[in-house]
């Protein structure tokens, strides 16, 4: 990160008022670390404790790293009018709990409001953010999966939960995100204020997933992180952003409204569900151009020395969306392994795009590789070449120059 991206980060948290809640778990020993990452980014922190909490961690060690005594008692007659969750609900411009526990997701689900913590969230308007923190089989549980669901149908934010060895002994997906990711995510969940504030964006990442059988499906090699890094940058410039993923093991930037598909028609149904209302559409996402006319019912066995898949197109979703009577900036992607821009300008004139971003791909190149190198093109032989380099300082360069056209000709 560069100089002036870390003074905006500090910038954007500067003076920020982060209730912090923290509840019963051998995780809240992380807790103070980042307490101390909020601060040194400038925001204000008030620690709320559970009684679990209370058990791990003391309340003075809070104190001494946020400047503030720790709270916990949802009867506290020293708060403001005895009404103290009143009081930092108010106050708050974002409430982040961390570590999250199994037992406070599921009373934040069902509206239980029994503690300081559980209660404050109930009567804050202010963002809700959580980092689950649990043995794998709790947190794979369907309770906590449904409890979990439920609240990011709510508007509840989830960071994580990080995959690796647990306090138990044991290794999987439970662990809390390590303090310094949270800093950050907590700083991505504040308004960005940037050239495409106010504005849409939809995003289209990684492959398609067309069914050949209920065990077999036909796919290809993208692994999203192109889309993804797109995403993050398009947040990063002050946009709303919608990304609409395919199958990937990427988690989704903070900040940025994921819908997962998996099918092509699945994915074509979710982008036009969203261009209405997208002020620009990139699409970055390796749609299978063509799918099995007649998927099998059950596993096809292996009977016969040769099988052949008759295959139909499918629905060409870049296309669709610019030939919307209102459409936004459209911007595709060609990925070819020779004649590569003579190729993309065809695709751009065809499909009648503002821009396209031409890249070779092929073996050892580009997919699921972290680097990448871009050559931009646009009508009347318009040509810019973004180099090589790593995917998410690419993504910033392309989104900086479609903001810069997109502004140029908005009405």
């Amino acid at each position: 990160m560069e100089r002036g991206d870390r003074a905006d980060h500090n910038d954007r948290m500067n003076g920020k008022r982060i209730v912090l809640g923290v509840t019963g778990g051998i995780a809240a020993y992380k807790s103070p670390d980042l307490v101390r990452r909020l601060v040194e980014r400038g925001a204000q922190v008030q620690v709320v404790m559970t009684a679990g909490a209370r058990e791990f961690v003391t309340p003075l060690t809070f104190q001494a790293v946020s400047g503030r005594e720790a709270r916990s008692d949802l009867w506290d007659h020293g708060a403001e009018a005895a009404m103290g969750h009143i009081e930092m609900a108010r106050w708050a411009d974002l409430i982040l709990i961390a570590p999250a526990s199994a037992d406070f997701l599921a009373h934040l689900a069902h509206g239980l409001a029994d503690d300081l913590l559980t209660t404050m969230c109930l009567a804050s308007a202010a963002p809700i953010a959580v980092a689950p923190a649990m043995n794998r089989l709790m947190w794979a549980n369907a309770a906590t999966q449904a409890n979990v669901q439920q609240l990011r149908a709510r508007g509840v934010h989830v960071l994580g939960p990080a995959v690796g060895e647990q306090a138990c002994g044991e290794t999987g997906e439970g662990r809390m995100v390590e303090p310094a990711a949270l800093a950050e995510a907590a700083l991505a969940l504040f308004p960005v204020h940037g050239p495409l504030s106010g504005k849409r964006v939809l995003i289209t990442a990684g492959p398609t997933r067309e069914r050949i059988d209920p065990v077999r499906f036909i796919s290809n090699r993208s692994s999203g992180k192109m889309g993804y890094a797109i995403a993050q940058a398009a947040r990063e410039q002050g946009a709303e952003v919608v990304l609409v993923s395919g199958p990937v093991s990427l988690c989704a930037p903070t900040g940025v409204r994921r819908e997962c598909v998996e099918s092509a028609e699945q994915m074509h149904a979710a982008v036009m569900k969203e261009a209405g209302t997208a002020d620009i559409f990139i699409a970055t996402a390796a749609v299978a151009d063509y799918r099995p006319a007649k998927p099998a019912d059950c596993k096809i066995k292996k009977v016969t020395d040769t099988l052949e898949v008759a295959m139909e197109r499918t629905i060409d979703i870049l296309h669709a969306v610019a030939q919307l009577p209102r459409r936004p900036y459209v911007v595709g992607f060609a990925a070819e392994t020779n004649n590569v821009e003579e190729h993309a300008r065809a695709k751009l004139e065809r499909k009648n795009l503002d821009l396209i971003a031409a890249n070779e791909v092929g073996d050892c190149k580009v997919f699921d590789q972290d680097d990448n190198a871009l050559v931009l093109l646009w009508k009347n032989g318009g040509r810019q070449e973004l180099g090589a380099g790593p995917k998410t300082l690419l993504a910033r360069k392309l989104m900086a120059f479609i903001a810069a056209r997109y502004l140029a000709n908005a009405p």
